[in-house]
């Protein structure tokens, strides 16, 4: 009973099928004009023109992406779209500044510490034992910033010692002594030598360049003024 369905099914499936010479032939002519079709010279260009148009279209959505990526991250955009802006390093001594700066004076104490004034301030001279305010950028060797008060937000408060080298002072005896002779409104710029910089020198640390036991430093320093004198 089993075996006529498969029968059944076996005769007529076999009645769709072509014969098996005419299966042949027509199967070798479609070879033959896929073959022939892609060796077909019009053919072949049009498959190269194709091409072309699919290169040319990634090459201009390309361009399209990159101008708009440069014209998002412009400044004058990036204000607009809320992107945060580079940061400007604030200093003491500006572009401006630095150009003029050779003109001064340089004066050498016997300490060998070495200044020139920016600004002479019109205000008074600190005194031995007083306070001071200032707000001071400490330099390396190199011109890298390694202490900022302006970028803390908040000037420093120093005492005034007098003492030099091997002294009890405040902070390093060359800022002491630039300060000193200052007078408040003041800005002098510090040639600070290796001896009466860090003795011990200074760790590095994110954003500040390690600074080497007694080697040499420089200060941009603007005295504000003096608690107790003014």
């Amino acid at each position: 009973p089993s075996s006529r369905p498969m029968s059944f099914a076996v005769a007529s499936t076999a009645s769709l099928r072509a014969p098996v010479a005419v299966r042949g032939d027509a199967a070798s002519a479609r070879r033959r004009t896929r073959v022939t079709a892609s060796l077909s010279p019009s053919h072949a260009a049009e498959r190269a023109s194709i091409v072309k148009t699919v290169f040319d279209r990634i090459a201009g959505a390309s361009l399209a992406i990159a101008a708009t990526v440069a014209i998002a991250t412009s400044p004058a955009n990036a204000i607009q779209m809320g992107l945060p802006e580079e940061e400007v390093t604030k200093l003491i001594c500006d572009a401006a500044c630095e150009t003029t700066i050779n003109d001064a004076e340089l004066v050498t104490t016997q300490s060998g510490l070495q200044y020139r004034d920016i600004k002479v301030g019109d205000g008074v001279q600190p005194e031995i034992g007083f306070q001071v305010v200032v707000d001071y950028i400490a330099k390396n060797e190199q011109g890298l910033i390694f202490d900022n008060s302006l970028e803390k937000g908040k000037p420093n408060d120093i005492r005034i010692t007098g003492l030099g080298p091997g002294g009890d002072t405040n902070v390093i005896p060359g800022l002491d002594e630039g300060v000193l002779t200052m007078r408040s409104g003041g800005i002098r710029r510090l040639y600070i030598p290796g001896e009466l910089a860090f003795p011990k020198g200074l760790a590095s640390a994110p954003g500040r360049p390690r600074i080497s036991a007694f080697s040499p430093v420089v200060f941009d320093v603007k005295l504000l003024y003096i608690p107790g004198l003014e």
